[in-house]
């Protein structure tokens, strides 16, 4: 079980990589491509848009078994990328990202479902977070990793190492995850009959409003560091060193708390932790010493609901509808990642400092937090003590 889990975490990895990697770079990247720092945020959004539309492949591909799904998607993960490090122009790298972004809702729909096949009874949450433990860890080691390459190499190094991994994983995942059935086959419209229950749409919701309000701060993070907090730019890659370890942390106390209290009422205290820290980081991240603790801050409130948010739609997808339903975290997460993004390019457009888009987005974080208490008191128990 452990060295399955690993493999699911190379996975992972790679997509935690290609998905957040751009954020340490983008100012890298917009003087290679000729456009500036905030229109570079549209390739935040290509990548976002692309898990969106990826999602679609569940819709047929439910029969296959998980194991063969899990590997093609490594393999075009590794295809968007090394687009990526050819491409020529931003239009080009546009349709890059928007690849590279169709392998990760449906990757981590599927390695939800494989991780609690996998898990101890009682443990599921933890088994999904040591999954979602390889996303974390490419913000711990990967991006830092492709900030410094972006810096001593170039921006297109970085985008060819995440293709390089995505291959080592197909072949890991192939070797060390084992054979799960496929789930029940409840026919085309059956997949989605879950969502004709209002619990599910509030899950999403939450995952929508609480990523929009982060990412509006975290998708201009490195120069907010730069600008607003004091730091060189040759600071940038132990910083967000220090912004995976908080990832880390919050992704592992997620994961026990889920399996202490509830998907819902977990994911609901990250929400509120990361809501509180955009709030002080708006107030208090004028200098080196507070943007760096308050970062690492919202940070663990980031990744503190994923795995609980993972497994509470796995389970209202039961009986046809769960890779759909997981993937469809995948899809609400980066959909406010795009968003998120386009808020925070829209306040900094204004002439608005860096740490501005922290205060757009604490309200629409604290909105997500209200919608999984409703979650966990008014529809949860009908899921998860079935």
């Amino acid at each position: 079980m452990k060295k399955g889990l690993i493999a699911l975490a190379t996975g992972s990895f790679a997509l935690g990589f290609a998905e957040f990697l751009v954020m340490g770079i983008i100012t890298n990247i917009a003087a290679g491509v000729g456009v500036t720092v905030p229109e570079a945020g549209g390739f935040i959004s290509a990548y976002a848009v692309g898990v969106c539309f990826g999602t679609l492949i569940l819709v047929f591909g439910h029969r296959i078994e998980p194991k063969r799904l899990l590997m093609a998607f490594m393999l075009l993960c590794c295809a968007g990328n090394a687009m990526a490090a050819l491409a020529p122009d931003a239009a080009t790298l546009t349709v890059a990202r928007f690849i590279s972004g169709m392998p990760h809702g449906a990757f981590f729909g599927t390695a939800a479902i494989a991780a609690k096949a996998m898990a101890e009874k009682g443990r599921e949450n933890q088994a999904v977070a040591v999954m979602v433990l390889g996303q974390t860890l490419a913000n711990t080691l990967g991006v830092p990793f492709g900030t410094l390459l972006a810096g001593l190499v170039s921006w297109r190094a970085a985008f060819v190492f995440v293709a390089v991994w995505a291959l080592m994983s197909f072949a890991l995942i192939g070797k060390l995850v084992p054979r799960i059935g496929a789930v029940a086959d409840a026919g085309l419209a059956g997949q989605f009959r879950f969502l004709a229950k209002p619990g599910p749409w509030v899950v999403l919701a939450a995952v929508l409003l609480g990523n929009t309000g982060i990412f509006c701060w975290w998708s201009y993070v490195s120069p907010w560091l730069e600008n607003f907090g004091g730091w060189a730019a040759a600071a940038l890659p132990a910083l967000l060193v220090l912004a995976g370890s908080g990832m880390i942390v919050g992704s592992q106390l997620g994961g026990r708390c889920g399996d202490l209290l509830s998907p819902g009422r977990a994911a609901a205290i990250g929400q509120g932790i990361a809501c509180a820290a955009m709030l002080l980081i708006f107030a208090f991240s004028g200098s080196m010493i507070t943007s760096a603790a308050l970062m690492f801050l919202c940070c663990v409130g980031l990744f503190f609901p994923s795995s609980p948010q993972q497994l509470a739609m796995v389970e209202v997808g039961a009986g046809g509808g769960e890779m759909i339903a997981g993937a469809c975290v995948q899809v609400a997460f980066n959909g406010g990642n795009a968003i998120g993004a386009q808020i925070g390019q829209a306040v900094l457009s204004t002439g608005a400092a860096y740490n501005a888009p922290a205060l757009a987005g604490a309200p629409i974080a604290a909105t997500a937090a209200v919608l999984l208490l409703a979650y966990a008191r008014l529809f949860e128990p009908a899921y998860h003590h079935r």
